[in-house]
């Protein structure tokens, strides 16, 4: 199956000509201005979550010529492959099927392997949580291995199980183990080493300082307080444990969570609301996969970063939850967006002639606002913004959760109405220097405006409408990759710096620096120095 890349196209040039025409100079102010129906003309309705994209810098004519984009890069056809079980990812020879992991029995591909596997795994998590011999679960793995249940089980806390206490340890760094390890009774604890190989170094090296101490402080029930999620059954074996969760190399690791690798999400929520957060990936894989491209949330989302990209040159986008849970968000989003494509070659191996992934980048609100929001409104730079928030919360404090919503409204409104320096010198101006012109004051108060953003909004933060939000993502993801013409589903530049890793272990040991560039050598030589 063979279709242009996005900037091979008709349309593209027709949209290089929209942009230079009205796209450079668009002011969202005059369009709310003109338009008082443009909220519900920009708003899409899409399973679990809506999304009001009226403060982006498009218009009508704008979401036409993105939409010809996408016809012309034969986009429907492409997903249609991928969800089909085409091999889409070409440089490893495999299909892409993260989607049927949440599919119902008797729909999907794979059906019966999946959900023979999801039925094992998921008694087992109900085993742990009935078992009040534990009281800690400890989550080793990183990467895929680690960004999906570090960021799903915080989220939904409100679904947690009250007796058991989680951990992930990720960093091969000791100072991210050793004090996990310390406030832990080995008598109470399941450690899950999630490894697709069980041979990734950091995972490896952290396996073994748990089991280390495990057997140091007196446990001697491996095979009950160790599991896997992992196709090496035998290496799991050898290592002690007896309990294993496998997977296929047609789930990528930032894709994996809705796999085994899913096990301390389902110890943490239990068995049904970890098939309610399949249940809710599953709807946004229908919507993604059968709504008109005009009404079709991860699509609009994804022709929306090719424009920003592309054509206004905007470097990153920074992700701000209006909701502590979903804290760890920003950080999965990373891995998702910039493993899948931050790439500088095509599919057919030629290099590209135009930017792909933005850096994707955020923190909580409120916290965000007392940080980086500064460089948001007044920086130099134009960074759009995506929002999320929650409606209905799961406690009890009406009175915070309506200060912040007020603050998210606030600040996308901000962002796009700005301030003039007339408002500014209007005001009444605070305490300056008495040297400071009141000119040059209001001027620092000025906010240019016309900053874009999008506000994502869920009725409530359950498990149904964290696996939609995140299934939205992952489709996003692929379809700004698929109009830039990338395999979004392979990660090879993770792999040169893990080699040379490997390479440069033994010489820390034996201080050998031959063949080394003089950088290297030097801090080489200088980690290995007497402390002065």
């Amino acid at each position: 199956m063979s279709f242009p890349r996005c900037e091979q196209t008709r349309a593209w040039a027709s949209l290089q000509g929209h942009f230079e025409a009205h796209g450079r100079g668009f002011d969202l102010r005059e369009a709310f201005a003109r338009d008082p129906g443009r909220f519900a003309a920009f708003g899409i309705d899409a399973p679990e979550v809506y999304a009001d994209l009226s403060k982006n810098l498009i218009d009508i004519a704008t979401r036409r010529f993105l939409l010809d984009l996408a016809r012309e890069c034969g986009l429907e056809a492409r997903r249609d492959a991928m969800l089909a079980g085409a091999e889409v990812n070409a440089t490893e020879g495999r299909p892409v099927l993260h989607t049927a992991l949440r599919a119902p029995r008797g729909a999907g591909p794979h059906g019966d392997e999946v959900h023979g596997v999801l039925d094992a795994m998921l008694a087992f998590a109900e085993r742990v949580r009935a078992d009040e011999g534990f009281t800690d679960v400890v989550n080793i793995g990183i990467g895929g291995s680690d960004l999906g249940p570090q960021m799903v089980v915080p989220a939904l806390d409100a679904c947690a199980h009250r007796r058991l206490r989680f951990h992930f340890v990720s960093n091969v760094d000791g100072h991210d183990i050793v004090p996990v390890l310390r406030g832990l009774d080995p008598r109470r604890t399941l450690f899950i080493i999630a490894s697709k190989t069980f041979t990734t170094q950091e995972t490896m090296a952290n396996a073994q300082v748990a089991r280390d101490w495990f057997l140091a402080q007196g446990g001697s029930d491996i095979a009950r307080h160790f599991a896997a999620t992992t196709t090496n059954v035998a290496a799991a074996a050898a290592f002690g444990i007896s309990t294993s969760f496998g997977f296929w190399d047609w789930v990528g690791g930032r894709y994996s969570l809705w796999s085994a690798i899913g096990l301390p999400i389902a110890i943490a929520i239990g068995a049904e609301h970890f098939r309610a957060l399949l249940a809710g990936a599953h709807a946004m894989d229908r919507h993604f996969a059968q709504a008109p491209l005009e009404h079709n949330l991860p699509v609009a989302l994804g022709l929306l970063d090719v424009w920003y990209r592309n054509f206004h040159g905007f470097g990153s986008r920074s992700v701000a939850p209006y909701h502590q849970g979903l804290r760890r968000l920003p950080a999965y989003l990373q891995q998702l967006e910039m493993e899948s494509n931050g790439k500088r070659v095509a599919m057919d191996g030629t290099p590209l002639s135009l930017a792909t992934s933005p850096v994707v980048w955020g923190e909580p609100g409120t916290n965000g606002q007392h940080a980086y929001f500064q460089m948001l409104h007044q920086g130099t730079d134009v960074i759009p913004v995506e929002f999320i928030a929650v409606k209905t919360p799961a406690h009890a404090h009406a009175d915070l959760h309506a200060k912040l919503l007020a603050n998210c409204l606030a600040q996308s409104q901000a962002l796009m109405l700005g301030k003039s320096t007339a408002q500014a010198l209007a005001e009444k101006a605070p305490t300056a220097s008495a040297s400071f012109d009141r000119a040059a004051l209001a001027s620092a108060r000025t906010f240019p405006g016309n900053r874009p953003s999008t506000t994502l909004l869920l009725e409530a933060l359950t498990p149904r409408s964290l696996g939609a939000l995140v299934a939205m993502y992952e489709h996003r993801v692929w379809t700004s990759g698929a109009l830039w013409g990338l395999n979004s589903f392979d990660q090879w530049g993770v792999e040169l710096g893990k080699a040379l890793a490997s390479a440069l272990l033994p010489r820390l040991a034996s201080g050998d620096v031959a063949g080394l560039d003089g950088s290297t050598a030097g801090l080489l030589q200088r980690l290995r120095a007497p402390a002065p």
